[in-house]
């Protein structure tokens, strides 16, 4: 089974394309055994009405041994629940040094697919997709202000920078890791009808919506046939706190549902 069938079915059994981040503010939580606990509680809240998980590494890595001890072994909790999980690490470098970060997070600690800067061309990205079943998000348009810097700018030929990571997906199909194996992250605060039509038809990953100001309104109407997730992280761990992570969700899954 491909990357993109394993989320495709996650999205119809859960009837949900939300994926909950887990992005926790390291000065609410004053040791790691608390950090440890409430994750595990967001994660077991929220499995049910998740289409993926999406830990970012940047706030374990901060914690340096410990956090990456805690990180493995919120992904072996996040596995046991049967949801995908996606592993927000961003990597981009030569093609040696990809292929260990691959088989880091591939081989030991068996995530489903991770983010990547595609930046350094498409042999920093071939390593990851030597892995049959894995997927990877390219970053494409993202939700910063900087996307203004580099991925939205125009090119002689009319196109726009993004559009030459959108060629590097179109090129899963020749891989190991198959066809949707490889997909682009999309910033919802960066959405516009240019944009989504300039995009191939493959898994986005789209974070911005909640505490980023994203609307779902610019996905309306979108027609897009590959299996697509949108992102929330603060917006289920940290906001309307007299609400349960599971309600969260909940909420969130619903208001997607409504313009999926």
């Amino acid at each position: 089974m491909t990357y993109a069938e394993r989320l495709r079915q996650r999205i119809a059994e859960s009837g949900s394309a939300l994926c909950v981040g887990i992005d926790p503010r390291l000065d609410r939580h004053p040791s790691v055994g608390e950090l440890s606990a409430f994750c595990e509680r967001v994660i077991g809240e929220t499995a049910p009405y998740a289409a993926a998980f999406k830990p970012n590494i940047a706030y374990f890595e901060a914690l340096g041994v410990p956090g990456y001890q805690l990180v493995e072994s919120l992904i072996a909790r996040m596995k046991e629940t049967g949801v995908p999980v996606i592993l927000d690490a961003k990597r981009g470098d030569i093609g040696t040094t990809q292929e260990h970060y691959a088989k880091a997070y591939f081989d030991l600690w068996d995530v489903d697919a991770v983010t990547l800067s595609p930046y350094m061309g498409y042999d920093s990205v071939e390593p990851f997709l030597r892995h049959p079943g894995k997927g990877v998000y390219l970053l494409g348009v993202t939700s910063n202000p900087g996307a203004a810097d580099l991925e939205l700018r125009d090119l002689l030929d009319g196109r726009r920078v993004f559009e030459l990571v959108g060629d590097l997906a179109r090129r899963a199909p020749e891989t190991p890791a198959g066809e949707g194996s490889i997909g682009l992250v999309l910033g919802l605060t960066n959405v516009s009808s240019d944009i989504l039509e300039r995009l191939p038809d493959v898994p986005l990953l789209i974070p911005g919506l909640g505490a980023q100001g994203g609307d779902l309104e610019t996905l309306r109407g979108a027609r897009r046939a590959a299996p697509s997730v949108i992102n929330v992280s603060r917006g289920i761990l940290y906001a309307d706190e007299h609400l349960t992570f599971a309600e969260k969700a909940k909420n969130y899954a619903d208001q997607i549902a409504q313009v999926a």
